[in-house]
């Protein structure tokens, strides 16, 4: 799904945040970034979104070099990223208006793309209920579900997440994470999410990326299959890994 091959990325003469990096998603796989604050993860996504370019290297999805985003990689934000002044139903309708608005030309739109209709998802996400009310009337978890739909309408099949739940009350947190586990086996989508919370990546990574100090030049890869399981919070496996991603977070500073 995702080749990065001897990625060199920087800001400016700053030091490189990554250097000669390669690293390897399989289609369906769930990932977690995890790391440091200015270790490079927000960075990774923008240049998996196609909204950075490498200074050296490159980033094939799906075997084709990103030069541009691509229709089928759904972003979404840490702040949500919906209109105040649209309902609930109208952000999520936005990327389908845009869409027709482009017609059909395999660059905003894919050629084979056939709209879905909106109800269901707001069905599906609890939204029904408030369909007409405003962002600013509804609580920060409803938010980030609308963003959710919005961007699941429109049939990506690959996410990318950018600590969305960072500012959410712990339950409504953990509601959501159960939430998005559901639908990335439901839609068989490919998850990267970047978080810098380590209980977060224990619980959605199924594979988990470590950042550290810049440059990154070697992925450090845990492998976490018991992500997936509805239970798995609540095992001995899970705080078993919990520290190990704390030692080895330790380790990068």
């Amino acid at each position: 799904m995702i080749q990065v091959e001897s990625l060199t990325f920087a800001y400016g003469h700053s030091t490189p945040i990554f250097s000669g990096f390669d690293w390897t998603v399989q289609s369906g796989e769930a990932w977690a970034v995890l790391g440091q604050s200015g270790c490079g993860k927000s960075t990774l996504l923008s240049l998996l979104a196609g909204l950075a370019q490498p200074s050296a290297g490159r980033i094939l999805v799906e075997g084709k070099p990103l030069t541009r985003p691509r229709p089928y990689t759904g972003l979404i934000i840490q702040d949500y990223g919906l209109l105040p002044w649209a309902t609930v139903r109208e952000n999520v309708e936005l990327g389908l208006r845009v869409r027709r608005f482009y017609g059909p030309d395999d660059i905003h739109t894919p050629l084979e793309f056939k709209p879905a209709p909106v109800d269901p998802w707001l069905e599906r996400l609890g939204l029904s209920e408030i369909a007409d009310r405003y962002p600013g009337r509804i609580s920060g978890g409803q938010r980030q579900r609308t963003a959710i739909a919005r961007t699941l309408v429109l049939q990506p099949d690959l996410l990318l997440m950018d600590e969305p739940f960072s500012s959410l009350d712990a339950p409504t947190r953990e509601g959501l994470q159960n939430l998005m586990l559901e639908l990335w086996a439901e839609q068989k989508l490919t998850l990267v999410i970047v978080t810098h919370t380590i209980e977060e990546a224990a619980v959605l990574g199924q594979k988990i990326l470590v950042l550290g100090e810049r440059p990154n030049t070697h992925p450090l890869i845990i492998d976490n299959p018991g992500a997936a399981r509805p239970d798995f919070r609540s095992t001995d496996e899970y705080l078993v890994m919990c520290r190990e991603l704390r030692q080895k977070l330790q380790a990068t500073l």
